[in-house]
């Protein structure tokens, strides 16, 4: 068939958002399907040095260009300028409708996609939300709205809620089938080296993750307010006075630049900024690599609603034979957690899952691939968005 996959790799040109979206390419290309690149958000265009929009994507086509290239995707990818109606890595619009007119079927990842009349026709829209309880806090919020239309317009919907409909998910259906699914991974690109070797890496021997403070305001439902990170990062700021272990967050300043650095070195965490230390795909997948593991926690709202989501960093992590080390949304009860993967609620539940890793190391290491070969082969998560 003809997949056409959506995503925000040129309009947020960043290291983890390229992985995000790159790895349903692979897998729907490994399975043997014809597979294009398309991105259609009908904004403008996000410049990351001025941090700014801006009418001219030049700085974002090369970059996508660039992935292309490192992928082997070569010249299958679509990028349409939201501020003048351009088409780039095609020849032109007319080429680019042939394409989305001959394809069978669209995946929508995190509705990257606005649907336009060629997206719109294609015969089977898959709706891939991977911001379980925040999406769907919009979608309730009003039903008539164009963004509520645009979703129901797809013929079936995933989440990374693993638990969306079940009796204790706090998460609203809105009258839709939400089916569960994960970050397809690829697995083979986990075990390559893509930066060159070099001095001691700064995420060496040490717990890692990639987060914002928060990256939006928080949402209300039904009474409750659904936040960030930095509501759950609150309760366990004191982490590092609990173990030996090392932590190194690439941290994102969040809403308003409210990011209390300060105060949280203080407390023994090392915050580094993403832009400067893993501003692309490369990097991103460095400092993964070079980890001793990932220890985060989630989204408030994840937590709250208890919507099972499960990240897709934390996925490329156990790719990378890394352990992880996450806090429960409610996905131990769709995945194991223990070897390899253990689950916290508590901060004494994290130091106790610290130590546990660090006293045998290499078997969690290996467990942690195992865990990634098992349930985020890219292949495997894609043939099932299919079936």
């Amino acid at each position: 068939m003809r997949i056409i996959v959506t995503g925000l790799i040129g309009q947020y040109a960043f290291g983890g958002v390229t992985w995000d979206y790159m790895q349903y390419v692979l897998g729907f290309l490994a399975l043997g399907h014809d597979v294009w690149y398309l991105e259609d958000t009908s904004t403008w265009a996000y410049d990351p040095v001025k941090q700014e929009p801006s009418a001219d994507c030049s700085h974002n086509t090369g970059y996508l260009a660039r992935v292309m290239r490192e992928f082997d995707l070569g010249d299958r990818w679509i990028y349409r300028n939201g501020a003048d109606g351009t088409y780039h890595g095609v020849s032109d619009q007319i080429e680019a409708e042939r394409i989305l007119a001959s394809a069978d079927v669209l995946a929508n990842v995190s509705g990257a996609c606005w649907l336009r009349e060629p997206t719109a026709a294609i015969p089977l829209k898959l709706f891939l939300d991977g911001d379980p309880m925040f999406t769907h806090i919009s979608l309730s919020a009003d039903p008539s709205s164009e963004f509520a239309q645009r979703i129901a317009a797809h013929e079936r919907h995933y989440s990374f809620g693993l638990n969306v409909g079940s009796p204790d998910c706090h998460v609203p259906t809105c009258g839709l089938q939400w089916r569960p699914t994960v970050q397809p991974v690829a697995l083979d690109w986990w075990k390559k080296t893509l930066m060159p070797a070099g001095a001691v890496h700064i995420a060496a021997d040490a717990w890692t993750t990639v987060m914002n403070w928060a990256s939006y305001a928080p949402k209300d439902f039904a009474g409750q307010a659904y936040g960030q990170k930095d509501i759950e990062f609150g309760r366990f700021v004191d982490l590092p006075s609990l173990t030996s272990e090392k932590f190194v967050l690439a941290m994102g300043q969040g809403v308003g630049q409210n990011r209390p650095t300060e105060m949280l070195e203080k407390k023994g965490w090392t915050i580094i900024e993403p832009d400067v230390h893993i501003p692309d795909y490369a990097s991103y997948h460095d400092f993964l690599s070079n980890s001793k593991g990932e220890w985060s926690i989630a989204k408030n709202g994840y937590v709250r609603s208890r919507s099972g989501w499960f990240s897709c960093r934390s996925a490329c992590y156990l790719a990378a034979g890394k352990p992880v080390i996450i806090q429960d949304t409610g996905w131990t009860d769709h995945l194991p957690a223990g070897d390899g993967v253990m689950a916290f609620d508590t901060p004494e539940q994290a130091a106790g899952a610290l130590a546990a890793i660090a006293s045998n190391y290499s078997h969690h290491c290996r467990a942690a691939r195992s865990f990634a070969e098992k349930y985020f082969d890219a292949a495997k998560v894609c043939a099932e968005l299919l079936e």
